[in-house]
């Protein structure tokens, strides 16, 4: 991050390199003129997003609708990030799909059964890293 610009766009490699280092991410989910959001832990899988559902409203919107938003941040004391992929989710539906992601290391973090998986196979990623530290001077003399 340069010294000069507190905000650095990030490319897909890096996007999927952060995407990895967590586990709890944020699904957005739309229906008509109602737009859902829910916390679900994920693992990355290749260049895809799984995470494991219940049956209900998580799992019927996307049904009705398979276009998701899906945020991911994270942050220290000096930066933060976030990472945003849009693309299109479906529940797993063959034997080998179910197998293979029987296998990643996804788990459930509370003490409920998910029988569904979900994969989300993104059309784009966005992400920007952010430098903290305090807000300039609002009323002094300000660098052009």
């Amino acid at each position: 991050m340069s010294d000069t610009d507190p905000v650095v766009s990030l490319d897909d490699a890096q996007c999927w390199e952060l995407l990895r280092t967590q586990e709890l991410g944020r699904l957005v989910t739309h229906v008509g003129r109602v737009i859902d959001i829910f916390p679900v832990n994920y693992v990355v899988d290749d260049e895809t997003i799984v995470f494991r559902t219940a049956e209900g409203s998580k799992l019927f919107e996307l049904t009705v609708n398979d276009e998701v938003v899906f945020e991911v941040d994270d942050h220290t004391d000096d930066e933060a990030w976030s990472v945003i992929v849009r693309g299109h989710a479906h529940r797993l539906d063959t034997a080998a799909e179910v197998e293979h992601a029987d296998k990643l290391p996804l788990r459930p973090w509370i003490p409920t059964l998910k029988y569904n998986y979900v994969v989300i196979k993104p059309d784009a990623l966005t992400g920007r890293r952010f430098r903290r530290e305090p807000e300039p001077d609002r009323y002094g003399i300000q660098q052009y």
